[in-house]
């Protein structure tokens, strides 16, 4: 699909209506919604990881299918989207018809919660994935109300499995403002002292401390520790500019979430990653998992840090079984051909 430009009316009238009010921020941890798949209620849960996806083409639905064949064998609980929800440049408007094209008909009978995260292809302005149009990113936020499957009441939040006692809170992120290609320069709201970031860190600081989840997993497009070729938090896509780089990104995984929350799940870099904990990330265990629809043709940054497993060749997915003991990940690459998944990688990481 060819990049639709924006709006030129409607980016204006938007980014000069963001300061007056908190559109869509954080809220408490999610409750139960009658018109919505349920949650599982249960303690022992397989959810399913899984990024940068919506692009409606054959690989997304290839996985979708090896997913599927899964979901037949061993039922899954839920799903964590991490953003790229909607490629190139995301929705236009919570009627787009790129919500069925590019996520409900891929995922049909995949039938239960998929909490989803925004991307820097959910926000583009001039070009595709620059993620200077973060306004737009609410339009993902308003799909919640048309969707059984799509969960994100706010652009960033939290979700405690089961709701009660919970065996896990999965903490949804929204760094766009701080790695955007195209930094909110005249918009104060969106910068990265700015309130909605502010804001952010307040709330997520309060939402982990008051957790009682055994496990608290931050789920975010941008990932802080990346052996592909979009890089480190910092250091994103080598270039040397704050605050493109991400520098800001990286104070904000260092200063709210590393040591605080036992995994990062990412997407943004089009591979599969679990990379081992590092002294900078206090024991905290960064994954990738970007490879739903795209691969990265082989191209890595930082191979040579410590991983458990790295593939940037293959499309795929992963899955987390969790209870109150234990944390188990499979990596599973499919072949778009066959839309066959194979299990590459399988061991409890807790």
């Amino acid at each position: 699909m060819t990049f639709d430009p924006i709006n030129r009316r409607r980016f204006l009238a938007g980014a000069a209506a963001a300061g007056a009010a908190a559109p869509l921020a954080g809220m408490a941890p999610a409750a139960a919604d009658p018109g919505k798949f349920p949650f599982p209620a249960g303690r022992e849960l397989r959810v399913l990881v899984t990024g940068d996806a919506g692009t409606g083409a054959p690989p997304q639905w290839a996985v979708a299918d090896a997913i599927r064949d899964l979901h037949r064998r061993e039922p899954l609980s839920m799903a964590l989207g991490l953003g790229d929800n909607i490629y190139e440049a995301g929705p236009n408007g919570d009627h787009d018809t790129q919500f069925a094209a590019k996520f409900e008909d891929p995922n049909h009978g995949l039938d239960f919660p998929w909490v989803m995260a925004l991307g820097n292809h959910d926000t583009s302005s001039v070009f595709p994935g620059d993620g200077g149009w973060l306004l737009r990113g609410d339009d993902e936020v308003a799909y919640h109300r048309r969707s059984r499957r799509w969960w994100m009441p706010s652009r960033y939040y939290s979700v405690r499995v089961p709701e009660q006692n919970p065996v896990v809170e999965f903490f949804v992120l929204d760094l766009n403002p701080l790695a955007a290609y195209l930094p909110p320069l005249f918009v104060p709201y969106w910068a990265a002292d700015g309130q909605f970031m502010n804001e952010q860190r307040a709330w997520l600081d309060r939402a982990i401390a008051e957790s009682p989840a055994q496990w608290k997993v931050a789920c975010t497009h941008h990932p802080y520790l990346n052996n592909g070729s979009h890089g480190d938090a910092g250091e994103y896509d080598g270039i040397p500019i704050e605050p493109i780089n991400g520098v800001h990104a990286k104070r904000f995984f260092e200063d709210h979430v590393v040591g605080r929350c036992q995994f990062i799940l990412s997407g943004h870099d089009h591979s599969l990653q679990i990379l081992e904990p590092t002294i900078a990330s206090k024991g905290t265990r960064q994954i990738v998992s970007g490879a739903a629809a795209k691969n990265s043709h082989g191209k890595a940054g930082n191979s040579d840090r410590a991983n458990l497993f790295q593939n940037f060749t293959d499309v795929g997915f992963m899955t987390m079984d969790l209870t109150a003991d234990s944390v188990r990940v499979r990596v599973h690459t499919v072949d778009i051909v066959t839309a066959t998944a194979t299990v590459v990688f399988d061991r409890r990481l807790h």
